[in-house]
């Protein structure tokens, strides 16, 4: 397992990470634990969850995945051997069971949902700790970014602000480096531009949390030349386009206990060129005698910009099975390919 730097501190986290979202709603405690032990057994170090989850978010469920994160780390004692990563929600005004819905990025909020997720998970710190969306309103985290919004949002916590606060939470040793998830480039600048007024006195945002897979590399667009040069990383998650490249969901399928059985993301399943780039992706696998998902994965892991490829699972086969493409390389007329692709489909599920 290769290991890579998150951001410019001393942490290293595996190249792949093992994701949690399923945790509480398709998958049991017992379940999680399982995915838990062999991830680390495989060489995963990084572990990613958040207040939110399980997805679908609703109140029965909120909270589950870190209580099940909790009581792993309670049974098997390795906090000192995982890198673990949880996020604060932003404003859902519909979730009215999460501090009544305003989730803002208020010091009295942060303070809440940190003190309420290491609560949950057991821990007397995160090792990062992101905000896992903007507080603002952006044309993004799904909704296609094809129409930007008519207003200017002026209504959110200023980003010199937030890092104060983020601050304190790192000098009372809570929370090691801090992140961000479904940000903008230009948000990502500013909250980097508001740490360099004064350094040593305001935290680094370390790394971004955005989807990113083959059939959605708008990351490349701004964001990866931001990841580059600022050493901000990403942390790509839906790698594997809920599942849709593993083939699993061809022909209509719709397998027992899969994630479109209960949850149908419009990102991917009312994209209009989805199915030709994804038959065409699923072809060249074919065609070069790889695993689909293995090769989509792969590809992620050898993007230069990425810190780690977030993956998650219903089943330890299915867990087992993905990272085998921590050890893979894809040959160069594969990536060409996979350009060829990209270059006729750009970007079906934004």
């Amino acid at each position: 397992m290769e290991f890579r730097k998150l951001g410019r501190s001393d942490i290293r986290v595996s190249v792949m990470a093992l994701g949690s979202m399923t945790w509480g709603e398709q998958n049991s405690e017992a379940e999680a634990h399982a995915q838990l032990d062999l991830a680390c057994d495989r060489g995963v170090n990084f572990i990613d969850t958040a207040e939110l989850y399980a997805v679908p978010r609703k109140a029965e469920t909120y909270g589950l995945t870190e209580r099940y994160i909790g009581s792993w780390l309670a049974a098997r004692g390795r906090r000192d051997q995982v890198v673990l990563a949880s996020k604060v929600v932003g404003p859902m005004g519909e979730a009215k069971w999460i501090r009544g819905g305003e989730n803002r990025f208020t010091p009295a909020h942060l303070t809440q949902a940190l003190d309420d997720s290491l609560k949950r998970c057991q821990t007397d710190y995160f090792d990062l700790y992101q905000l896992h969306w903007p507080e603002r309103d952006v044309q993004k985290f799904g909704r296609g970014g094809t129409t930007f919004m008519r207003d200017i949002d002026h209504d959110f916590t200023p980003f010199l602000e937030v890092l104060d606060t983020l601050q304190d939470f790192v000098k009372e040793g809570k929370v090691r480096q801090v992140g961000l998830s479904n940000e903008t480039a230009w948000g990502t600048m500013r909250y980097l531009a508001a740490h360099e007024i004064q350094p040593d006195q305001r935290p680094r945002m370390a790394s971004i949390q955005n989807a990113y897979s083959l059939l959605n590399r708008t990351f490349e667009g701004d964001l990866a030349e931001v990841a580059l040069y600022e050493d901000c990383g990403l942390l790509a998650y839906s790698t594997l386009a809920n599942g849709l490249l593993t083939g699993k969901y061809q022909g209509g399928a719709m397998p027992e206990g899969s994630r479109f059985t209960v949850w149908q993301n419009p990102r991917y399943l009312k994209a209009p060129y989805m199915q030709p780039a994804l038959d065409a992706y699923l072809a060249l696998a074919a065609e070069h005698g790889l695993d689909p998902a293995q090769m989509a994965l792969a590809f992620v892991n050898d993007r230069p910009f990425v810190t780690s490829n977030i993956i998650g699972a219903t089943s330890i086969q299915q867990l087992a099975h993905n990272l085998k493409a921590a050890d893979m390389t894809l040959s160069q007329e594969v990536l060409e390919g996979i350009d060829a692709i990209h270059r006729q489909f750009t970007n079906p599920c934004p």
